[in-house]
């Protein structure tokens, strides 16, 4: 061979080739870098991390010349928390024990206000145009503007954004997609349903024994309780059972989605089994882990913070106030006159909003109507959702015995009613065929008619979510927190706390997302605030404590009501075929007059030590003086010519 008779160039040879590769793939030492958040906003604390720094430097941080606190995880990389910066650029340095700088940036800062933008845009243009999606989408498109630099050139990567990153990230989340599903679902179920005469059998039952109008809204109430596991299926469920039977005794449609919108989150949100339990529990306890001091279990909390749900508790006595004294006021009360005066005609859903409603697909002529072809789909729906939570939780438990309420704030809700819904649409679909009412063909056909109702509501839902990833990483609720939480008075604390949520809640449309973000910032801060004040584990401080926990909750419930950007709002409009507007602007004064009372007469009250029952009679009180007060009977609208005798005689 060659290389054997040459030996030396070989050699050579051999010794050049090594050295090539170690210089190829020789890794340069990577220099240290920094690891900051997209937006940074001014006067707003926020985190960093540095990478890449050699094991054997200890180093320091400068930011404009101030040096700044560093820590090191348990994988060793160094962090700087609570940084905050206070004009629009600012200088961060990285050094040695030396001094000498081993990699520097500049960081910039946009005004905090900017995080507010997209939220307050959508939602005024969706109270003001009466277009939700276009709403929701100029609002993404804004905070996508903002996330890219807030240039001309910044309006192309914003558009792409839109649709390509943030809606994309709100579809793939596991958890939505659970409840598009569910949605789907429910909706194909209720096509069934409402085709083979089941509902209008449920109506006609449900007709013999309620006698008007008020006997009507108390009906759909107590349904409204009595569904408390979960407040997607309480709308779904109570309204689609409800609707045809308020039209025939002319309660309008806003009226009903104001009856199942303040019953489903409030009553799912203060049941001991719900799907909500596990959920705050989870927040809770992940917000008491770096608290030494606070020995409670996080169900112990939570349960502790219930009597606190001032806006929750109110909100469902204000509900069987307005339907068994049958006054309104504000805007329901003209919702109330039209329906009595004119049925639908003004109360029907705009061409561009157009649903496929329960109403509009017919029962089959000549079949027979039973009731049983609803109830039973019904019936399976809940008690495959309530099985399915409680399986789950029992799973995740582990052997051995446990409370119930420990299983179900275990629970997985998403599965359970996914399989729910899916149960309920095989046991209509087999009912359907059992009976002959429909063939195959048809009974599929409808099913896709119940599906297609759904596929606006799912693209506002889309759209809602997708903001809400806009308003994560804009940081809008760690500058609301921020803007609010600093030199806070203890007696303060659950009201300040109340009402950030609430307007957090309003602005971002997600009660969880709120609670997700606030309680862990929260709890510590309300236990850091009694503690400077002496009063952290005392008597006098702990129920400030479960007052602020409850205040997260009651402010996001609060707020959720208010806002037309929320899922459960949206739903409770599809379920009774209201429009999403309508909806809002009627339920607003209600739910704005309920939570005004409640923080006046019982969240700030329990600050300075009145008892939280106390506060809760004086709450109802004052809601019942005031609608008997203001409120009215609705009557018939007169014609023109008497509406001002029509006036004087209310």
């Amino acid at each position: 061979m060659t290389w054997l008779k040459h030996p030396k160039q070989s050699l050579w040879l051999l010794m050049a080739l090594w050295l090539m590769t170690t210089l190829v793939l020789a890794k340069p030492d990577a220099a240290p870098s920094f690891e900051s958040p997209d937006v940074i906003l001014q006067g707003v604390a926020f985190d960093l991390s540095i990478k890449d720094v050699d094991e054997s430097i200890t180093p320091r941080l400068r930011l404009d010349g101030s040096t700044v606190e560093l820590n090191q995880d348990d994988e060793g990389q160094w962090q700087a928390q609570g940084l905050v910066i206070d004009q629009d650029v600012s200088r961060l340095e990285l050094i040695d024990s030396n001094s000498q700088i081993l990699v520097s940036t500049e960081l910039s800062a946009i005004p905090a206000w900017l995080s507010l933008l997209p939220a307050l845009i959508a939602i005024t243009l969706a109270l003001v145009f009466r277009q939700v999606i276009l709403a929701l989408f100029v609002g993404i498109l804004m905070g996508g503007w903002i996330l890219h630099g807030m240039d001309i050139g910044a309006l192309a990567g914003a558009f792409g954004d839109s649709i390509n990153v943030h809606v994309l990230e709100a579809a793939s989340d596991p958890s939505h997609m659970s409840i598009v599903l569910f949605c789907l679902l429910i909706g194909g179920m209720v096509g069934i349903i409402s085709r083979n005469g089941g509902t209008q059998g449920i109506a006609q039952r449900i007709s013999r024994v309620i006698r008007g109008r008020r006997h009507a809204q108390t009906s759909t109430a107590l349904l409204g309780m009595a569904i408390f596991f979960d407040d997607y299926a309480n709308a779904l469920i109570v309204g689609n059972t409800m609707r045809t039977i308020t039209d025939k005794v002319a309660v309008s449609r806003a009226k009903l989605a104001y009856i199942i919108d303040s019953t489903a989150a409030p009553v799912s949100a203060i049941a001991l089994i719900s799907t909500w339990i596990g959920f705050q529990v989870g927040l809770i306890s992940e917000a008491m882990t770096n608290i030494q001091d606070w020995n409670e279990s996080a169900y112990s909390v939570f349960v502790n913070a219930l009597p606190y749900n001032a806006y929750p508790i109110l909100a469902l006595a204000f509900v069987f106030m307005v339907t068994w004294s049958g006054r309104d006021f504000g805007p329901m009360l003209k919702a109330e006159r039209r329906m009595l005066s004119e049925g639908l005609q003004r109360t029907k859903l705009s061409s561009r909003e157009a649903i496929v409603e329960e109403a509009e697909i017919t029962t089959k002529a000549g079949i027979p109507i039973r009731a049983l072809n609803a109830v039973l789909p019904m019936l399976v729906l809940a008690g495959v959702t309530l099985g399915g939570i409680y399986a789950t939780g029992l799973d995740a438990l582990g052997p051995g015995e446990h409370a119930l309420r420990d299983i179900f704030g275990e629970g997985d809700s998403f599965s359970a009613m996914m399989w729910g819904s899916l149960a309920s649409c095989v046991v209509a679909v087999i009912m359907t065929l059992g009976q002959r009412l429909m063939g195959m063909t048809e009974t599929g056909h409808y099913w896709f008619e119940g599906v297609k109702s759904m596929l606006l509501p799912i693209t506002i839902l889309m759209m809602a979510w997708a903001l809400a990833n806009v308003n994560e990483a804009l940081q809008t609720s760690e500058f609301l927190v921020a803007a609010l939480g600093e030199s806070l008075n203890p007696a303060w604390l659950p009201a300040v706390v109340f009402v950030l949520a609430a307007f957090t809640a309003f602005a971002t449309g997600s009660s969880w997302g709120v609670m997700g973000i606030m309680m862990p910032l929260v709890v510590p801060l309300a236990w850091a605030v009694l503690e400077m004040h002496g009063m952290a584990g005392t008597a006098e401080g702990m129920p400030i404590l479960y007052a602020s926990v409850a205040s997260v909750l009651a402010g996001a419930v609060w707020g959720d009501h208010c806002s037309p950007l929320a899922d459960t709002t949206l739903l409770s409009a599809l379920a009774s075929g209201c429009n999403l507007v309508d909806h809002v602007r009627t339920q607003m004064p209600y739910a704005l007059l309920v939570g005004i009372v409640a923080l006046i007469s019982s969240t700030l009250p329990v600050g300075y030590g009145i008892s939280w029952w106390v506060g809760l009679v004086v709450g109802a009180v004052i809601l019942f003086g005031i609608l008997m007060t203001v409120g009215k009977r609705a009557q018939p609208l007169q014609p023109q010519k008497d509406t001002g005798a029509a006036e004087a005689a209310d």
